[in-house]
């Protein structure tokens, strides 16, 4: 019975998808089916085979570790705040956010000396051959994995102004479907294994093409761009540079996201205090929006409203808070309702990120703005199906 509503609910995402899709006639559905193929045995390997558990386990142990040499940093520079001394004070800025200046850092040194331009370029061409779309496009759709979704553009910046819509559109997509790796630490400091967050940035690159490519097909004559080359340096002069920008860059992004949370939490609260004149709260309400998705993930019981309320927080919101209230219950959960929980509020896709893509990407390329807010309202909503897709293909496999 669940796999039968864990196939409707693939159904009713592509479904949606071809209704809001911007040329219904141009989608090409081999291209789809080969995709969505691939996107299965992928998360059937990574979830269901000895060797694929094992591989996630190994890099979920590595990047755990590496993500807690940055503890040395903070323990050094927070004291008590961070390790929580005798009283076992818990600051969720140090605590949970901490550790994102650090992975910001090594990101940026790794970007500088082409380690990440190397990995990126050789996935890309994998992920290419599958998806048939353009090295630029499919680039960008697995640089995601590691860099955010205003930073990867970056990369291919100078290709930007002879993008297509279509193109355009995969680049938002799959930024606002993924997690960058410097984010990933913040969301494991609150409870979340990582491996269940490693097994959603698997999925997103073909994912993120697959469903940009129902929503906005190609149909633009496309200019051939061959041997693209990414921009690894940027602006910096040499690693130590890349480091310093790093740092920089990690506290910014760990402002912002305080920032956002206490000012989206305290009007999430003027909300309820106004609705609970009439007995509801705003979480009730995003719980009845979003439960069909919850019903159709196979949960049960209250987990199918835990799941919407989930979901409308993500979206409305961000994925911080979502995941903020889904890390106390996780240990309650059985295994496949959290792995498939978290998968589904994995990626950027919220309201506030809307701004910083048009703001972020039209910076570098001013000309392409106007199509980028054309786009972005469709792809939120594409990069919130990114992730509700790859939550039921998880869901499916967790059941074989």
């Amino acid at each position: 019975m669940k796999i039968l509503l864990n196939i409707l609910g693939i159904v009713l995402v592509f479904a949606i998808c071809w209704s809001l899709s911007y040329n219904r006639k141009a989608i090409k559905w081999k291209n789809i089916g080969v995709m969505f193929v691939v996107e299965f045995i992928i998360a059937f390997i990574i979830v269901k085979l000895p060797i694929g558990q094992k591989f996630v386990t190994v890099l979920s142990d590595a990047v755990t570790a590496v993500i807690n040499c940055g503890n040395e940093g903070l323990e050094f520079v927070f004291g008590d705040l961070f390790t929580g001394g005798s009283t076992g004070i818990y600051v969720f800025i140090v605590q949970s956010l901490g550790n994102i200046i650090f992975v910001s850092a090594l990101v940026s040194a790794l970007y500088y000396m082409g380690v990440l331009g190397f990995v990126i370029k050789w996935i890309g061409k994998a992920v290419g051959k599958v998806t048939k779309t353009t090295e630029v496009e499919t680039f960008v759709a697995v640089a995601n994995m590691f860099l955010g979704h205003t930073d990867s553009p970056i990369l291919v910046a100078k290709y930007l102004p002879k993008l297509t819509e279509s193109e355009i559109f995969v680049i938002l997509v799959s930024g606002m479907g993924s997690m960058s790796a410097s984010i990933l630490g913040g969301y494991s400091a609150l409870g979340i294994p990582m491996s269940s967050l490693l097994i959603a940035s698997a999925l997103v690159p073909i994912g993120s093409i697959m469903v940009s490519k129902i929503m906005c097909p190609q149909t633009e004559e496309v200019e051939n761009i061959s041997d693209v080359k990414m921009d690894n340096k940027g602006n910096n002069t040499n690693v130590i540079d890349a480091l310093s920008e790093g740092c920089n860059t990690g506290i910014q992004m760990v402002i912002s996201i305080g920032a956002s949370i206490v000012g989206f939490m305290g009007v999430m609260a003027i909300f309820d205090m106004v609705l609970g004149i009439f007995g509801i709260s705003l979480s009730q309400i995003f719980g009845y929006i979003f439960a069909p998705f919850g019903f159709l993930f196979g949960f049960e019981g209250a987990d199918i409203m835990t799941a919407g309320t989930l979901l409308g927080q993500k979206l409305i919101l961000n994925e911080f808070i979502a995941f903020g209230n889904l890390a106390p219950i996780f240990e309650s959960l059985d295994a496949r309702t959290a792995l498939v929980a978290t998968i589904s509020l994995c990626g950027f896709a919220n309201i506030s990120s809307m701004g910083m893509c048009i703001g972020g990407i039209g910076v570098l390329c001013p000309d392409k703005r106007g199509v980028i807010s054309k786009l972005i309202v469709k792809a939120t909503i594409a990069g919130v199906f990114v992730s509700i897709n790859s939550a039921l293909l998880v869901s499916i496999v967790s059941l074989f």
